[in-house]
């Protein structure tokens, strides 16, 4: 036996160690970007304890760049998204998982389906459509081909699936419609899963960057990712500090929103079944 508990220990301290790296490899651009964005420039790829302190370089960020639009615009397109794609998921989802109709596993197979193709496949047919409905360079345009989401679709069909059906019937026996059992039974039973959710969709759609630079031209609609790359430009020479202070503005609202609602965000995932 204490051959055993010695190899388990031996084990275990292998996967912590290798967790400890992994961790350590992940958030070392991160403390690289702060520690740039936070020095003047001479000091971005030199670590002297020393260094002076500043803020200079998310000033020179901001003024380079209209931040202010590009945050309007990215609040914006994540909010339509998720609130469309809140409404349209728990339809779908409560069809699927209550109803009986001629087709519904066929269509529910297509919604697997989906599952499978990634997005960046369907660009050139996105583009074709948005540009034939006259919406290119447009917030909408960015949103709306996401607005149906199969993940969601399945995820909550799932969810719904778990929750007895007495409970239905018991709604129904008080003269509750269909629409009205889905939001006082089904939406309050799954509001994890709606904040596991939400928590993936905002952080995609905030990050999402290769199809909004497809489709918008201009400063009025583009998201904050797409004015980003206003710091790519090798003309004058690239500086580290500057784009680490744009990068920090650009993902700050994300790392603030996960600082403070970790024990929410890690307890969504756990109880939503998301692996």
């Amino acid at each position: 036996m204490s051959a055993v508990h010695r190899a388990r220990g031996a084990v275990f301290g292998l996967e912590t160690a290798a967790a400890w790296l992994l961790g350590l490899l992940w958030v070392l651009p991160l403390v690289y970007a702060f520690w740039a964005a936070f020095h003047p420039g001479e000091f971005s790829t030199r670590f002297v304890l020393t260094a002076p302190l500043t803020l200079d370089n998310f000033a020179k960020a901001w003024a380079a760049a209209p931040f202010a639009r590009y945050f309007v615009n990215t609040v914006l397109l994540v909010t339509t998204v998720l609130a469309a794609q809140l409404v349209l998921v728990t339809l779908a989802a409560y069809a699927f998982a209550r109803f009986e109709f001629p087709g519904r596993n066929l269509l529910f197979a297509l919604v697997l389906v989906q599952l499978m193709i990634m997005p960046d496949v369907l660009i050139v047919e996105n583009y074709r459509t948005m540009s034939a409905l006259g919406l290119k360079d447009t917030i909408l345009a960015i949103g709306l081909p996401y607005m149906a989401s199969a993940f969601g679709i399945f995820l909550l069909r799932q969810t719904f699936k778990t929750i007895p059906r007495e409970l239905d019937e018991a709604a129904r026996v008080e003269g509750c419609s269909p629409l009205q059992v889905l939001w006082k039974v089904y939406v309050p039973l799954a509001r994890p899963v709606y904040l596991a959710y939400a928590l993936v969709s905002v952080s995609y759609h905030w990050n999402n960057f290769l199809w909004p630079l497809i489709i918008t031209n201009s400063v009025e609609s583009r998201p904050l990712t797409v004015g980003l790359q206003v710091f790519a430009s090798t003309d004058q020479g690239i500086d580290w500090s500057i784009i680490t202070a744009a990068t920090l503005l650009t993902s700050g609202p994300l790392l603030v929103a996960f600082l403070l609602f970790q024990r929410q965000f890690v307890q969504s995932f756990m109880r939503a079944g998301i692996k």
